[in-house]
C-alpha cells in the first residue's frame, strides 16, 4: 500500500533548500532522528507531538553554529 506524503513535507523540503542543510542534519536537530526526513518522504505518519516539534523547529530553528571552512583547523 502506497501512502500519500505528509502535508508537512513541503514545508520541510522548503526549509532544507532555503537553509542548505542535509535531511539528516534537519532530522537530528528537529526531532533527534537522523532518518526523519527519509521516513517522511516514504510516507511516515506523524503523531501530533512530533508534528508540533517539527513546526516549532521550522519557526525557530536551533542549529549548531557552523565554522567556516577557512577557519577550521586540520
Amino acid at each position: 500500500m502506497v501512502t500519500e506524503p505528509d502535508p508537512i513535507l513541503p514545508a520541510v523540503e522548503a526549509f532544507l533548500a532555503r537553509e542548505g542543510i542535509s535531511p539528516t542534519s534537519f532530522g537530528k536537530n528537529a526531532v533527534n532522528d537522523p532518518a526523519f526526513v527519509r521516513d517522511l518522504r516514504e510516507g511516515r505518519e506523524l503523531r501530533k507531538k512530533t508534528r508540533d516539534r517539527v513546526f516549532a523547529f521550522l519557526a525557530h530553528p536551533k542549529m549548531p553554529k557552523r565554522t567556516p571552512t577557512s577557519e577550521r583547523v586540520a
